[in-house]
C-alpha cells in the first residue's frame, strides 16, 4: 500500500489506485474515501516538488470535453449541484473538489490524471504564505476538517487549500500581509489563527441563504434599540440571527481559535454582504449584547472596500482608532442612550434595584446596565450576579458541540 510518494514509479501506482477508487462510491469517513483523500494530498505534494507544470490544466479538460460533447454549462449543473457552482469553477473562482471531481470522472469521462492537476487561484500571493502556521490540528479537532492525516506539518497546504477552496478568490491569508482590516488588541494575536477562523466563518455564511441584500441605510439607531429589547427574553440571543437576516446581514456564533482573543468581528464576505460573528469569549448576557452592537455599528460605519475586516478584544480600550472610538459610542447608545442614562438613578446609585429601574424602564436585560455601571466605575466586582454569567453559550449549537469534543 502506497503510503509516500518518492519516485516516478510510485506517483504512477498511486494515479493508478486513484484511478480505482475514485469510480467507488467512496464518502468521507470510509477507509476508502479517507485513502482517496490521502493519496490526492501526497499527488499534489509531489506534483508540486518534481513535476512540471502541465497542459490542458483541469478546467480546460472540462471545456474540451463540454466542446466533445456540445454541452453547455447548465448541463453540468447535475454534476456541481448549484448553477453558480458551474459558472465559479469554469471563471477559474472556485476550485475542483473531489465530488466534482468524481462526478465529472464518472458522468463525463474525463480522466481523473487531468482533474487532478494542481489547481491555483488568481491573487493569493502563495509564495507570502507559510501554510504550516495554519493551527490545522485545532481545526481537525473541531470538526472543521475531515482529513486523518497524521503528518499534517508535510501535508498542510494541500490541506488548507482544499479548505479554503469553496472561498473562490475571496480567502484571505493574504490579509495577513495587506492592511485589508483592523485589529482591536493589547495582546499579539496570530494572524494564521485569525485567518483560519475568519475562513471558517465566511464558509458558514456563504451557506447560509440570504433573503435580501443589504443596504448600510437599513442599520439605524432605533432598529438597534428594537434589537436589544431581544435580550428581556432567555433565549434572545438565538433570534438575534433571523432579525440580521432581515437586513441582509449574516449572523454567525464560531468559538476563537487559540491565540487569538477575540470577543467578536465585523466581515465583508462579498460585496454587499457583511456577517456580524461573536466568539463568546466571555459567556456574559452584557457582554454579548455590547458586542452584537459594536460589531453592528462597523457593519453600518465602517466595513467598505477599503477595511474588509475589523477583530474586536473589547477587553481593550482603543484610543488610536477614531471607528472603534465610534463603534464603541455607538453600541452604547444603542443599548442605553446617553439622555436616558444621565437622568437615571443608575448613573450614581451601584445598587440592584437602580439596576432594575433602568432596565424595565429601557426593557432590556439587567445585565446590560449592570455592565455599564461596571464600565462607567470601572469596576469589575460590583453587581458580579446581575451580568448574566453562564446564561448566552447554552443557547447556541456550534458551543455546545465545541465544549463537548
Amino acid at each position: 500500500m502506497i503510503t509516500a510518494i518518492n519516485s516516478e514509479l510510485d506517483y504512477k501506482a498511486a494515479l493508478s489506485e486513484i484511478e480505482k477508487l475514485i469510480d467507488l462510491p467512496a464518502r468521507a469517513g470510509t477507509a476508502e474515501g479517507d485513502r482517496l483523500n490521502l493519496l490526492t494530498l501526497l499527488v499534489e505534494d509531489y506534483e508540486q516538488r518534481h513535476v512540471e507544470p502541465r497542459t490542458p490544466d483541469p478546467i480546460e479538460s472540462i471545456k474540451f470535453r463540454m466542446e466533445q460533447m456540445n454541452l453547455t454549462p447548465r448541463d453540468l449543473v447535475p454534476l456541481f449541484g448549484s448553477r453558480s457552482r458551474v459558472s465559479e469553477v469554469l471563471s477559474g473562482k472556485r476550485l475542483l473538489s473531489l465530488p466534482m471531481i468524481r462526478a465529472l470522472h464518472k458522468g463525463l469521462g474525463i480522466p481523473a490524471k487531468a482533474l487532478l492537476q494542481e489547481q491555483f487561484l488568481p491573487g493569493v500571493g502563495e509564495e507570502e504564505i507559510d501554510w504550516e502556521r495554519f493551527p490545522i490540528r485545532e481545526m481537525i479537532a473541531r470538526g472543521w476538517l475531515k482529513h486523518k492525516v497524521q503528518d499534517t506539518r508535510h501535508y498542510a497546504r494541500a490541506i488548507m487549500k482544499q479548505f479554503l477552496a469553496p472561498l473562490g478568490d475571496n480567502w484571505t491569508p493574504v490579509a495577513l500581509y495587506k492592511q485589508s482590516h483592523y485589529v482591536r488588541s493589547a495582546r499579539q494575536m496570530d494572524p494564521y489563527a485569525i485567518a483560519a477562523w475568519k475562513a471558517r466563518v465566511c464558509l458558514r455564511a456563504l451557506e447560509t441563504k440570504m433573503s435580501v441584500e443589504f443596504r448600510p441605510e437599513t442599520i439605524t439607531l432605533q432598529f438597534m434599540h428594537e434589537l436589544a429589547h431581544l435580550s428581556v427574553l432567555s433565549d434572545g440571543p438565538r433570534h438575534v440571527g433571523e432579525y440580521l437576516r432581515n437586513l441582509g446581514i449574516c449572523f454567525v456564533v464560531e468559538p476563537q481559535l487559540p491565540e487569538t482573543y477575540l470577543d467578536g468581528a465585523a466581515v465583508l464576505v462579498k460585496e454587499s454582504f457583511p456577517v456580524v460573528a461573536v466568539t463568546l469569549r466571555h459567556d456574559r448576557v452584557d457582554n454579548f449584547w455590547f458586542v452584537l452592537m459594536h460589531e453592528l455599528a462597523h457593519v453600518w460605519r465602517h466595513l467598505n472596500s477599503g477595511t474588509s475586516a475589523f477583530y474586536d478584544d473589547l477587553d481593550v480600550e482603543d484610543s488610536g482608532s477614531s471607528q472603534e472610538q465610534e463603534a464603541d459610542q455607538i453600541a452604547g447608545e444603542a443599548l442605553i442612550p446617553e439622555e436616558e442614562w444621565m437622568r437615571s438613578p443608575a448613573r450614581n446609585l451601584r445598587t440592584p434595584e437602580a439596576v432594575n429601574h433602568l432596565a424595565n424602564r429601557l426593557r432590556i436585560h439587567p445585565a446590560i446596565v449592570a455592565g455599564r455601571i461596571r464600565h462607567h466605575y470601572k469596576s469589575y466586582r460590583v453587581l458580579n450576579r446581575l451580568v448574566g454569567h453562564g446564561q448566552v453559550r447554552s443557547a447556541f449549537a456550534e458551543f455546545v458541540e465545541h465544549s463537548g469534543r
